[in-house]
């Protein structure tokens, strides 16, 4: 396919996404399903196209004046991609299957300068969440947003149980060319996605992944998982487990050994785990699938560690699911928050005395995080805040100068609030308490 053809494309996604608020995933697969002609290089311009569309809806909308899927195709190719008015001309010239020339008033638009935009429009976020990002990040606000709407690379964790990093490493960049370590994380592997219009790293098609030697996981993910402090041979409860991507690096911190109990109160988001776990050869995490009285009464103030990513709105994944943040709504902001309090409120009760309590979102919202902690720690006088940082120290787990890095996270109980612009990873916050009395 020609370029102009892929712009093509990318628009009849994007007009039916718009129209029917259809996943964005749901979308570009119902595409390729009916366009087989397509090559995987071609979907993978097409969608890495509309993605970066809804991650820029608002600025480009604002910019051309209008909201359409081809104002916003358009718009992106030039004002996010950096393709010139020229260079557009050029990709449409002589193409059969290109959309109809750009106009005029297309034109002014792709060049429009929008520095006096409102924040929320600059930022590419809902109008409703600018005091939430203010309050967030004052004034690197702008800067923080502008991060989620980049796109995320291909983070891997090696799984130290059955392979050394060295081993590894190696084995994923003779498949993975651009992979690189991390600065965070000391098991963690990168993989750059630099290029918009290219593929995405096949990471679950590389023999190292179908050995069970990497997961696919966000490095804030991994950085999260390290707050635990686990160390051989403790009892850790992952509360709201879910498909069991921090779960396994629980295990593995473990080495094994110890045990982990896994629980979500939907049972359906556990049928993820059994593979995993199976692929992983992780031998210590009993998952547990019924009501929680039934199944983990027993658990109660036995517990080393209760790790708690509790359910969120998901804005510091942004980057990943660009049209969840259009759909996200301030009663669902409230829905979660009731959540998170219920989460803290009864998981504490399975922390022994002297063990920590962790708590975790991926979100960058003060209302899900701190407030949710401040409210916690006002009527649970048994429990103190311990710095997230001296926890993953405890762990292990940091690479070398990972500490530096992070304490510029570092905020209120000492908690920290990874970002894309800060951490080059997801919107992630960590807090850790421990039980006094």
């Amino acid at each position: 396919m020609r370029d102009a053809a892929k712009i093509a494309a990318a628009i009849e996604i994007l007009d039916n996404q718009l129209r029917q608020h259809t996943p964005v995933k749901d979308a570009v697969r119902d595409w390729g399903k009916a366009n087989r002609y397509a090559g995987s290089g071609d979907r993978a311009w097409i969608t890495g196209l509309v993605l970066d569309a809804l991650r820029h809806q608002s600025s480009v909308g604002h910019a051309m004046q209008d909201e359409s899927a081809r104002a916003l195709a358009f718009g992106t190719v030039a004002r996010v991609w950096g393709v010139s008015v020229e260079e557009i001309d050029a990709m449409m010239e002589g193409d059969p299957h290109a959309p109809e020339t750009l106009t005029n008033a297309e034109r002014s638009g792709l060049e429009r300068d929008i520095s006096d935009a409102p924040l929320y429009i600059r930022g590419d976020f809902p109008e409703w969440l600018e005091p939430s990002f203010q309050r967030a990040f004052g004034e690197k606000a702008e800067e923080e947003a502008h991060e989620l709407c980049s796109r995320a690379p291909v983070d891997l964790r090696v799984n130290e149980v059955q392979v050394g990093f060295d081993k590894a490493f190696k084995e994923v960049s003779s498949k993975l060319k651009t992979a690189e370590p991390s600065e965070l994380a000391a098991m963690a592997i990168r993989i750059p996605q630099r290029d918009p219009r290219g593929k995405s790293a096949a990471a679950e098609s590389i023999p190292a992944y179908g050995k069970g030697w990497v997961e696919v996981q966000d490095i804030g993910s991994q950085v999260a998982a390290l707050a635990s402090g686990a160390r051989e041979g403790m009892q850790i409860l992952d509360y709201c487990a879910g498909a069991g991507g921090k779960t396994l690096a629980l295990s593995a911190l473990l080495n094994n050994t110890g045990q982990i109990h896994a629980w979500d109160i939907d049972w359906r988001r556990l049928r993820a785990i059994w593979p995993r776990l199976k692929r992983a050869g992780a031998h210590n995490v009993q998952v547990h699938d019924a009501e929680e009285d039934k199944c983990l009464g027993e658990l109660k103030s036995k517990m080393d560690v209760v790790f708690c990513d509790a359910p969120c709105t998901g804005t510091g994944t942004w980057r990943r699911r660009p049209d969840a943040k259009w759909r996200l709504r301030e009663r669902a902001l409230e829905t979660r928050m009731g959540e998170q309090d219920t989460v803290l409120e009864r998981a504490q009760a399975y922390v022994k005395q002297g063990g920590r309590l962790v708590y975790v979102t991926c979100s960058v919202l003060p209302e899900e995080n701190e407030d949710r902690i401040t409210a916690f720690l006002a009527k649970a006088e048994n429990f103190k805040p311990v710095p997230a940082i001296k926890a993953m120290r405890a762990s292990g787990g940091l690479a070398k100068g990972a500490e530096e890095i992070l304490a510029k996270c570092e905020g209120l109980h000492g908690a920290l609030q990874l970002s894309p612009a800060r951490t080059d990873t997801d919107g992630f916050y960590i807090c850790v308490l421990e039980r006094v009395g």
